[in-house]
């Protein structure tokens, strides 16, 4: 142990956006509980490069007592967390391994038929609003960074909890696109940069959406976003949407 410098997370201002993460290039940040967290103090060079990235104002240096930084240790936590990354990609991409419930496929709907209608509560009431799902899977990390499913396509990004709030989820937003959602609260933002970027890098993207909540933490999803764009170098127009909890649409 030596007195040196080192990150401080004051838990009570951070909300658990994980703006932070992705500008810790030791990856000695993850979000654990719904906060963001130190892993090990040996992952930490006490740079300071995340600081600028809180809005919060959740981060500081502070000196104390604190193991020494250790660059082999941190080397072996970006091996793991690729070799991870890695991992999850082979299974998404391979139809004959991994989880069936991951296997990339797409949905073919018939243009031409008609919904069927859905009775509700006694009946008196039809709904005629049919899946407007055009491909599975959609979870970010398990959706493939290329192929047909991105070819000269309009993409929503969508926090998860938007299709639950929002009543017209399918036809106001979802119609057209291809969908990938993820929590920006609970998930690996360093992840989502990454695919992100790759997606954007390696496929003709016609244009981008972006829904997410009101509560602070989902504006992480739209810094992924705005970030794997300038990473890519890729030019291509987003349209930010903002849902309450009421399920109404908010000024971004």
């Amino acid at each position: 142990m030596v007195k040196r410098k080192i990150i401080h997370i004051d838990e009570e201002k951070c909300n658990g956006c994980g703006e932070c993460i992705p500008n810790c290039a030791e990856g000695a940040i993850e979000i654990v509980d719904g906060k963001a967290r130190l892993i090990s103090d040996k992952y930490c060079d006490g740079l300071g490069a995340c600081l600028g990235h809180c809005p919060q104002g959740a981060l500081k240096i502070i000196e104390r007592e604190a193991e020494e930084f250790d660059e082999q240790a941190v080397e072996e936590l970006l091996a793991q967390k690729k070799a991870s990354e890695t991992g999850k990609d082979l299974v998404m991409t391979s139809p004959a391994t991994g989880c069936p419930g991951s296997r990339s496929r797409i949905i073919k709907k018939e243009k031409t038929a008609a919904a069927r209608a859905a009775q509700v509560d006694a009946g008196d009431v039809e709904l005629s609003i049919k899946s407007q799902l055009s491909h599975w899977p959609v979870q970010l990390a398990l959706v493939p960074a290329s192929g047909e499913l991105w070819q000269d396509a309009d993409v929503l990004i969508s926090a998860s909890c938007v299709p639950v709030a929002y009543p017209n989820y399918h036809l106001g937003l979802l119609k057209g696109k291809k969908v990938v959602i993820g929590c920006p609260k609970l998930d690996n933002l360093g992840m989502y940069l990454n695919k992100l970027t790759d997606i954007f890098a390696n496929n003709n993207i016609n244009s981008i959406t972006v829904a997410y909540m009101e509560v602070p933490c989902c504006g992480g999803i739209v810094s992924a976003v705005e970030r794997a764009l300038q990473a890519a170098g890729k030019d291509v127009p987003v349209n930010k949407i903002k849902i309450g909890i009421d399920g109404e649409v908010l000024d971004c």
